[in-house]
């Protein structure tokens, strides 16, 4: 019972902010079985991740935190992440709006993040103040992560072509380079990372909020009625 509590615990933020970032979608929402499908991929992704992060960590060793940061964690984490929404989702017939950018990024990186947690609640002694710190920190990030990623994938689909590797090329490098200093503050701040890690987060969420509202202004089904939506 206790065990079946802690995974509850451990999957609920994960599919809380899931849900909450699928309902932000305003005018044309994603079938349920596509978001489930990514969120799915995510997890699977745990993986090679894993397996790929050892063996750096193994090459380059455990004692430097910038390689760490923003190569061995960051680096690995967010380049799978955005391999499987651009060639899993870019080109799909469903993502026709450039909301559907976070929906997607944001399924594949809280999948990711919700496997993450359960192993930590798993293998890690576990109480109710350290599940709510990580629903706080590490789960929320990797929404957050995922949703500056899903906004520039989105916005490169919509581009010009003169316009789109640039946005893409923004897509996998502002997650990375957000992630790697998350993972930097919390690896080298010691007792004082609380300090500074809350308005990064802080910062991160009125960023994030603010990119989900211009996406769903961008929507091209914005201006059609409720009985325009439903015969598309």
């Amino acid at each position: 019972m206790l065990l079946f509590s802690v995974l509850t615990a451990a999957v609920a933020p994960g599919v809380s902010l899931l849900t909450y970032l699928y309902l932000k979608d305003r005018y044309d929402a994603e079938p349920i079985h596509m978001v489930v499908r990514m969120f799915l991929l995510g997890v699977l992704i745990v993986v090679p991740i894993v397996v790929i992060q050892r063996g750096l960590q193994l090459w380059f060793g455990d004692h430097q935190p910038m390689l760490f940061s923003f190569v061995e964690s960051a680096g690995i984490e967010e380049f799978l992440k955005w391999f499987v929404l651009y060639h899993m989702i870019y080109n799909h017939t469903e993502f026709d709006e450039p909301y559907d950018g976070i929906v997607y990024a944001a399924s594949i990186s809280l999948g990711f993040a919700t496997l993450e947690n359960v192993l930590y609640a798993i293998y890690s002694p576990s109480t109710f103040g350290t599940l709510l710190m990580r629903a706080l920190l590490p789960v929320s990030g990797h929404a957050l992560f995922g949703v500056m990623m899903g906004y520039y994938v989105g916005k490169a689909k919509f581009a010009t072509a003169s316009k789109r590797n640039i946005y893409l090329a923004i897509s996998l490098g502002l997650p990375l380079l957000l992630h790697g200093t998350y993972d930097y503050i919390m690896i080298s701040f010691k007792t004082n990372w609380i300090y500074v890690i809350i308005p990064f987060m802080v910062a991160l969420w009125v960023w994030g909020l603010r990119k989900m509202n211009r996406a769903n202004s961008r929507s091209p089904f914005r201006f059609l009625s409720r009985e325009d939506e439903i015969k598309l």
